[in-house]
């Protein structure tokens, strides 16, 4: 998600910007991968992601992947990677031949911290005992489950291949696979959802076990079956009453909020995400996948990649759709729609470190944000009161002048 400026420059805090300076280091750097693939289009989705065919160009995609990886290599300057993260799609599709082959590839290319977190999209209906043994060999070490519901109506209004019991058994082979760490997906303000619905289906998440969980309210997007044939969502009321006794719920059995949608138990939030919304480095390969790659300059640029898989195997056409190098004016906002995403938010440090711009620059706006309650009143970090978290779109808006 990029900021458009294309209207007029912007200035943040009422003031213009300080000159950028080079960055005196590199952020941390990842590796987002994109399986554009699923088994069938989910009716809310306005991710990349198309219906497969009965045989998926395994070998071909592979091949593309480490070609497009090759030209990106430039902006790598000697970091290793912090992790990767597999994406869709439904990249749980794929063999394991297949990604262990893509793997070996990327790691000869760039070498893998010592820690390095591996992260697998998967979705129930495609769990296989034998596949996931396998990813875990690998070094996949984290995988995230598109559970959404675990109520039988509300997943055949989402239009999900599976059913609550695969769902459940789906948890259950990843742990017996040797995933000690997993994240479950799922959704509230579903189609005719009640509070108790909405609390059923997170109690029986929590039941589970998993040590992450991404709980977020369904929202329709525009180019999706759900924006142009919306279903009858829940009242206002209803959503706020699910919101607050939810979020009670996971507190009290050891989920911590991190970041607006995501719940982790101690240690364990994804490290990936958590790399995205401190304005960290990532590579995107894949079909439609994004990047975001600084320079020691001072140059930060954002990539995307050609979005239809039947273009992005095309060897006559590029994998790269476009680039965009951030503009001083444009820093803030991206750095702050990120930083503030995170209920702890960042150390104010890290602004000038990942963007070159002087703390100074925010100065105007920060004031303004602290004296209508919705920035902390912390020198040392830049994070968002419980009110500004609420109304996160007017706390960014005082940055923009």
């Amino acid at each position: 998600m990029t900021h458009d400026s294309s209207a007029s420059p912007l200035i943040f805090g009422g003031a213009a910007q300080s000159p950028r300076a080079a960055l005196p280091t590199l952020p941390p750097l990842a590796l987002y991968i994109h399986i554009p693939w699923c088994v069938r289009k989910c009716p809310y989705c306005d991710f990349n992601s198309h219906t497969a065919s009965p045989v998926l160009p395994e070998e071909e995609y592979v091949n593309a992947l480490l070609a497009d990886l090759d030209q990106d290599l430039h902006a790598v300057y000697g970091r290793e990677l912090s992790s990767i993260f597999f994406g869709g799609g439904t990249p749980s599709l794929f063999s394991a031949e297949a990604l262990g082959r893509l793997l070996k590839g990327v790691e000869q290319r760039i070498p893998f911290a010592s820690d390095i977190e591996i992260t697998l999209e998967a979705n129930p209906g495609t769990f296989e005992q034998e596949k996931f043994v396998a990813y875990r060999a690998l070094g996949i070490n984290r995988l995230s489950i598109g559970i959404q519901s675990f109520q039988e109506e509300k997943l055949k209004a989402l239009g999900r291949i599976h059913n609550g019991d695969e769902a459940v058994r789906a948890a259950g082979m990843a742990r017996q696979a040797g995933f000690d760490n997993f994240n479950l997906d799922l959704m509230h303000g579903l189609p005719d959802q009640s509070l108790d619905d909405a609390l059923s289906d997170l109690r029986q998440a929590i039941a589970l076990k998993p040590t992450h969980l991404s709980w977020y309210q369904l929202t329709l997007e525009p180019n999706t079956v759900f924006w142009n044939q919306p279903p009858t969502l829940p009242e206002d009321d209803t959503l706020w009453d699910i919101q607050e006794a939810g979020q009670a719920l996971l507190a009290e059995h050891g989920y911590a909020q991190y970041e607006v949608s995501a719940y982790a138990q101690p240690g364990r939030p994804a490290r990936h995400n958590l790399n995205y919304w401190s304005f960290g480095d990532f590579i995107g390969i894949g079909a439609g996948a994004h990047g975001k790659l600084s320079h020691p300059d001072g140059r930060i640029v954002r990539t995307w990649k050609t979005r239809l898989p039947k273009d992005y195997l095309n060897p006559a056409k590029s994998f790269k759709a476009g680039e965009k190098a951030l503009t001083n004016d444009e820093l803030p906002f991206e750095f702050l729609m990120n930083a503030l995403r995170l209920t702890e938010g960042v150390e104010s440090r890290l602004y000038p470190e990942r963007t070159g711009l002087p703390l100074e620059s925010l100065a105007e706006g920060r004031r303004e944000a602290e004296q209508s309650g919705l920035l902390q009143v912390e020198p040392s970090r830049l994070a968002a009161t419980e009110r500004g978290q609420l109304f996160l779109n007017d706390l960014l808006q005082t940055f923009l002048s």
